[in-house]
């Protein structure tokens, strides 16, 4: 008999639904390393193309609340999991942490996430319309009342030569990353710095992610074209202020910097040690 192990959460990136073939293939591939294991995939609708859509479209701040009720509705969950983020799914499960949080995450990781927001709206398939209009949309206005609505990318955009604005206008990466002084939320420091482990996993080459450097909460310099200085994750105030207990869980040895070789969510290579060593421990 397969020994009970800690259940686990995977949420779906940019362009991916919750059971899309590779999504399936990975959960069966976890499965392949911890007998026995429960895996839920998150979805924001059970069809798959309104799921991918979701992606795209929506208010974050709605799909993260809905997401906690969701998770909060499954038997095997109750106890707590940990969880695995792919590109924009690890900030939108950080979100989850630092405000709800119930049922309990022991292990974040994030593939490739985007902590500190992009510069760059990223890059579409050629022939995927549906991401080019959001793209399109997202560039051309992110700081707009109706994109910070309706546009998922917007949402976590963060320009450096617009920093003034993004503060005014954004209310998901801006509110759980506490950068607003007069909104900051206490419980989100205190709900992160209870993970046991937060695993920030960074692609080498990653070109979606810009800078790559936000998957460990890097950031370009304000004021920078892009191209310049990346202020990196020790040194920014969300760090040395604590903002988010981010500071408290990396002086605890609670924050593991992680690097896969490729671009972005080339996992091939680099998945199993992680989901070995931060996944599926056995409980009682």
């Amino acid at each position: 008999m397969a020994p009970k192990r800690r259940p686990l959460v995977l949420w779906h990136g940019m362009g991916d639904s919750y059971a899309s073939e590779g999504m399936l293939e990975f959960a069966e591939m976890i499965k392949g390393v911890h007998d026995g294991i429960f895996v839920h995939s998150i979805y924001l609708d059970e069809n798959l193309d309104e799921d991918r859509r979701a992606g795209f479209y929506g208010n974050v701040n709605d799909q993260v609340e809905s997401v906690a009720t969701q998770l909060a509705n499954i038997t095997e969950l109750a106890d707590g999991f940990d969880a695995i983020g792919f590109s924009q799914g690890g900030q939108f499960l950080r979100a989850y942490v630092e405000r709800f949080n119930a049922p309990r995450v022991h292990n974040l990781l994030t593939f490739g996430s985007q902590h500190m927001g992009v510069s760059d709206v990223a890059d579409c398939r050629p022939l995927d319309v549906l991401c080019q209009i959001a793209r399109r949309a997202a560039r051309n206005g992110a700081y707009t009342e109706w994109a910070q609505e309706h546009l998922v990318q917007a949402q976590y955009y963060r320009d450096p030569k617009q920093l003034t604005h993004y503060l005014e206008m954004n209310h998901f990466l801006a509110s759980i990353n506490n950068e607003v002084l007069t909104l900051r939320n206490v419980t989100y420091a205190k709900n992160l710095a209870a993970l046991e482990n937060l695993v920030l996993i960074l692609f080498s080459r990653d070109g979606t992610v810009v800078p790559k450097e936000s998957s460990w909460f890097g950031s370009y310099a304000p004021d920078s074209a892009g191209d310049e200085t990346v202020v990196a994750m020790r040194q920014q105030p969300l760090y040395t202020e604590d903002w988010i207990g981010l500071r408290t869980l990396d002086e605890r040895g609670a924050v593991v910097l992680e690097t896969c070789e490729g671009g972005h969510m080339a996992i091939s290579e680099c998945w199993q040690p992680l989901i070995e060593k931060y996944t599926g421990s056995i409980v009682s």
